[in-house]
């Protein structure tokens, strides 16, 4: 017996040592790994595409109304030996991106395909750095109103256009705009002919009301507002109230009126609003009459005074704690500096695409306009709310007496922003009295100040509400 489990066990190694010689004298089959798997070439309907390596992508540039629901693949070209899942005559549905295998071996790589429509667009333009055109570019025109005195014949031209996208004449030339001028956009397979047309008018559609009979000679605080204003605000003007005494300017189609009045230390009673504004005092009755007609009022800083001068503040009061500093005195930031949005007006036009933070401790949104480092003068016109002082117990009193609707406040819940709304034939008026409302930082580059484009926001969010 022995014998026999001696036999079996030999005659099992012998198998075992002849299965493992015939595997190892046979290779394994080896991964075909060396191969290129570009693709090379790509055009659909005659279009070519733009092969991006690094990101494995295919961009198919067509026109902007081309139907791109059944694009053939007119020519395809991959890696030598390679070959793809799509060929020349393949039909394919770009109105979604589709994907392009190729395949050399056992490698391949995916490319995106994706087709874009070209379009072309005048995002903005101005001529001699001042007067803003209306865009329209459904209809592919551009209108720009100037005062009268103003020479059209050589006025030097701003624009900007999407992105990828070239204009002839260019921006930074010299154009004369006593006849409409003809601009034409292209971008690869998109091209649009622009006429622009210049207008003389003494009838702007938006002004900037102040004191001084020219914006050269306002303070800087007041003249950075102004500039910002007519860089970006179409068919809009300065002018004084003297003009406005003398009748020198046509309010007839004029929608926003504008003043942001500061004043170095500033100002806290009527009394030193009069002093100071003479001449809005005298102006009050012909703006008085323009507002009744329907006409908007943006005030801003010690101007939100004026709303009680003309009747829309109901009791006549003008804010109840207010304060400033100066220019070259004003204090440097040392955070970031904010306002609260009222509680349910989170969604006013006013805050229309301003990302907006919130308070830790009370979950309120917060408007940030100026960060560390910022020179402020914290020029304050507000609302103090509470039974110590002020007259205004609570805020539906003030609501009440006062007639105007709370919009923003600040960390001792004084009003900040407010407006009295449109109704009854009058305009409305909007006011922001906030010291974070503030234009311009004496020695301070604010360029790259990450909150302070929110000043310019807010403004511009005023300008189209009161517009409509």
């Amino acid at each position: 017996m022995e014998n026999i489990y001696r036999n079996i066990i030999l005659s099992l190694s012998a198998l075992a040592a002849a299965v493992f010689s015939v595997a190892c004298s046979e290779k394994a089959p080896e991964l075909q790994l060396d191969g290129d798997t570009w693709l090379t070439e790509l055009s659909l309907d005659g279009y070519e595409g733009s092969i991006d390596r690094l990101a494995r992508t295919v961009t198919v540039s067509v026109p902007e109304t081309y139907d791109a629901s059944a694009m053939k693949v007119t020519s395809i070209e991959v890696s030598e030996g390679a070959s793809a899942s799509v060929s020349a005559g393949d039909v394919l549905n770009m109105d979604f991106p589709q994907t392009v295998t190729v395949t050399n071996g056992d490698a391949y790589l995916d490319f995106a395909v994706t087709a874009v429509h070209d379009y072309v667009q005048i995002l903005s333009f101005s001529l001699d750095g001042k007067y803003t055109g209306s865009v329209d570019n459904e209809n592919r025109t551009v209108t720009v109103k100037v005062p009268t005195g103003t020479d059209v014949t050589a006025m030097s031209v701003s624009v900007i256009v999407n992105e990828g996208a070239t204009i002839t004449p260019a921006s930074g030339t010299v154009q004369d705009f006593s006849e409409p001028v003809k601009f034409v956009v292209r971008k690869n397979t998109a091209e649009a002919e622009y006429v622009v047309t210049v207008i003389v008018t003494d009838s702007p559609s938006a002004v900037y009301v102040g004191l001084a009979s020219s914006s050269e000679v306002l303070n800087p605080e007041e003249k950075t507002a102004v500039d910002w204003m007519l860089a970006n605000v179409p068919n809009a003007m300065y002018v004084s109230f003297d003009d406005i005494i003398a009748g020198a300017v046509d309010l007839s189609e004029c929608k926003v009126m504008w003043w942001h009045l500061h004043i170095d230390g500033g100002i806290d009673t009527k009394e030193k609003f009069e002093a100071a504004a003479p001449q809005a005092v005298s102006a009050m009755t012909t703006i008085r009459d323009w507002w009744k007609a329907g006409g908007n009022l943006f005030l801003t800083r010690y101007a939100s005074f004026y709303a009680a001068y003309i009747g829309a503040a109901a009791d006549g009061n003008i804010p109840n704690n207010c304060w400033g500093g100066s220019e070259q005195t004003g204090e440097i930031t040392t955070g970031a500096w904010s306002f609260f949005v009222t509680s349910g007006h989170e969604n006013h036009p006013l805050y229309d695409g301003i990302e907006k933070g919130t308070d830790n401790a009370s979950g309120e949104s917060l408007i940030y306009t100026c960060d560390t480092g910022y020179r402020i003068t914290n020029s304050t016109a507000q609302w103090h709310i509470g039974a110590d002082w002020g007259g205004y117990a609570d805020l539906p009193s003030w609501r009440e007496k006062n007639g105007a609707i709370d919009l923003g406040h600040g960390g001792d819940g004084a009003v900040v922003v407010w407006e009295y709304p449109a109704e009854d034939g009058h305009g409305a008026v909007l006011c922001i009295g906030s010291g974070c409302f503030d234009w311009y930082a004496y020695g301070v580059d604010a360029s790259d100040d990450r909150y302070h484009g929110n000043v310019s926001a807010l403004a511009a969010n005023a300008f189209n509400y009161l517009s409509e």
